[in-house]
């Protein structure tokens, strides 16, 4: 398309300049060689006047002469002029073979009657400019006349007049003429570079604009986009140059969307969470599981005690800023510009978190961080540390007792029979505590390796549960506590289960209510249908009303060794710390669930889940 501001309608406007200067210039030098080349109508009436003057001096010497005013004649055409005489009647005179003009013009032609009678007074008048309209001679004809007193020979007396007329040559009208002329070439240059200009059009522009519309397909994402090469030339070369570089590009764009897809697969498929900042603290790019993780944590800072829904609109803000327990670290990796590496503690959970610097040049332009949850990992080396100290305790009190007690026999402290044989009963004691601590060690075991023997039969709990509570309810009478049982009307049969080992279960968790619950207190053993996985269960309660269990403490009980009260020691009837976690082993070997919500100083309630019937064995 055609504009001004294009590269052809510059070029365009270029070339009418030049073409407008070029004329103009050479129409002032053209007008300067008029005015001095032709003479202007004063002056050309001040010439005539001499002419007249010398042609009326040579009449008057030689009006004998014939041949003198056709002489006259022939030099005077040579500058387009003629002369004829007449005399005071206003009649030609009779020189000697004198001609008629050319014209056929006649004195009344240029002057009047009245006017000519001047000249024969002695004066010397002109006519600037005649318009001959007579029907004797063409049409519109302009001429200059003078009108001179023809004088005898003898200088006395007037005899006549010579009237010299010549064709007006006006600086005027041939200056109208260049003007006109210049108005038509310029119009027909003015054109021709019009023509030129849209020929370029098509030689320059359009090629142009196809390499444009070209560029800009690319810029939207169509690398493939080609240009024709029509030519040879200049915009042959760049358009091979273009399409070279399309090529170029496109081969580097593929490139990068590759390595862009396998470092989106490699993060994707990263179990840690890697999480991109500026240095504004905005998230600029991150996993899944980076995004989970910053979803999750702005939604625990955000919402406290106010309802998701409420502040929806504040978590949609807040989504894409860096989760506040990172906050402290990232400034300090800004600040710093070093690698850090830390452990967060958010809720239950243990993250390790190492933030690296990004940089711009010299200047930390973000931070990258990668997440990995080391929960279990925190947890388990936890359990090690605690499992550890707590064999420990529990084999030194009985090996210091065995110790002590054996010393004093051997040094014979004992001063009577009674006194060896109770310190005999006491090393007897120790030994079985200690053979029980070793065989719990190994029942439990055998049931995380899944060796455990299982003996299935159908089981009537309403009876199993009357059973255990005669079981327990002299032991918790003499602690004090009431024991009692609720039970529904119909029957609760489990049909593959191992009374032996459920009796176990049931024996661990009531041992350890008796033992942390304090007199005038009640347990309550309940069972109940249920349902659990969408099947048929039997639900059995154990609740308590002791000292109950911390809440950071809950997700531990089930661990082996694991005390809620770590300043609590077990006596010589107490258990070996491996209850619990035997109970959710045995549980878990009849594809069960255990449980267990507490209050502290209000109770525990240990939760059995059994299915009726199992799956599988």
């Amino acid at each position: 398309m055609f504009s001004l501001k294009g590269i052809v309608g510059k070029l365009w406007l270029t070339i009418i300049g030049l073409v407008a200067v070029v004329l103009l210039v050479l129409g002032l030098f053209l007008s300067q060689y008029l005015e001095t080349s032709f003479p202007k109508s004063q002056d050309q009436i001040e010439n005539l006047r001499k002419l007249g003057q010398k042609v009326t001096s040579g009449i008057a010497l030689h009006n004998e002469d014939e041949r003198y005013i056709d002489l006259v004649n022939d030099l005077l055409s040579a500058q387009d002029a003629t002369v004829f005489v007449v005399d005071v009647d206003l009649k030609p005179m009779k020189l000697s073979s004198q001609k008629p003009n050319s014209m056929n013009l006649q004195y009344d032609d240029f002057f009047s009657a009245v006017m000519l009678k001047r000249v024969f007074a002695g004066e010397t008048i002109d006519n600037q400019t005649v318009n001959s309209t007579g029907s004797r001679q063409q049409m519109n004809s302009q001429y200059s006349a003078v009108a001179v007193p023809l004088m005898d020979s003898t200088q006395q007396k007037i005899i006549g007049a010579a009237i010299l007329y010549q064709a007006a040559q006006s600086v005027e009208a041939t200056q109208a003429y260049v003007i006109r002329l210049f108005a038509y070439v310029s119009l027909i240059g003015f054109l021709m570079t019009t023509f030129f200009a849209f020929f370029l059009l098509t030689k320059i522009t359009q090629p142009l604009l196809k390499l444009k519309k070209a560029a800009d397909l690319i810029s939207l994402g169509e690398y493939g986009t080609r240009v024709p090469i029509t030519s040879s030339d200049e915009i042959g070369e760049l358009g091979k140059t273009f399409n070279r570089m399309g090529e170029e590009l496109s081969d580097t764009i593929k490139a990068l969307s590759h390595e862009k897809e396998h470092l989106s697969s490699i993060l994707r498929s990263m179990t840690d969470a890697v999480i991109t900042f500026d240095s504004d603290g905005s998230v600029i790019l991150a996993n899944p599981q980076g995004d989970k993780i910053v979803n999750d944590w702005n939604q625990i800072h955000w919402i406290d005690g106010e309802s998701e829904q409420s502040m929806l609109p504040v978590l949609q803000q807040h989504s894409s800023v860096i989760p506040e327990p990172m906050r402290m670290l990232f400034d300090e990796v800004i600040t710093g510009a070093k690698e850090i590496t830390s452990k967060l503690h958010v809720q239950n959970e243990v993250w390790s978190v190492v933030m690296t610097p990004l940089y711009a040049r010299a200047a930390v332009r973000g931070v990258v961080a990668v997440l990995r949850d080391v929960t279990e990992e925190f947890r388990l080396d936890k359990l090690r540390k605690d499992f550890v100290a707590n064999v420990s305790h529990e084999l030194r009190t009985p090996l210091s007792m065995l110790q002590g007690y054996s010393e004093a026999l051997l040094d014979d402290i004992a001063g009577s029979a009674e006194e060896r044989q109770e310190l005999a009963q006491v090393i007897h004691e120790e030994s079985l505590r200690m053979g029980r601590l070793v065989r719990d060690l190994l029942d439990l075991a055998r049931m995380e390796t899944g060796n455990i023997e299982l003996h299935f039969r159908v089981v009537e709990v309403r009876s199993f549960i009357k059973r255990m509570h005669r079981k327990f309810a002299a032991l918790s009478k003499e602690q004090g506590i009431l024991m009692s049982y609720e039970l529904p009307e119909e029957e609760l049969i489990l049909y593959q289960a191992d009374e032996d080992r459920l009796e176990q279960v049931l024996t661990n968790l009531l041992d350890n209510a008796i033992r942390h619950t304090p007199a005038q207190a009640e347990i309550v053993m309940r069972a109940e249908r249920h349902t659990y996985k969408d099947e048929a269960a039997v639900l059995i309660e154990i609740i308590d009303q002791g000292i109950g269990i911390p809440a950071g403490d809950l997700p531990y009980v089930f661990e082996r060794f694991y005390k809620a009260d770590k300043a609590r020691t077990r006596g010589a009837t107490g258990g070996t710390g491996l209850g619990l976690s035997i109970v959710r082993n045995l549980v878990e070997a009849h594809q069960g669930a255990v449980a267990v919500k507490s209050t502290v100083g209000q109770g525990t309630t240990f939760s059995v889940l059994l299915p009726v019937k199992m799956i599988t064995t």
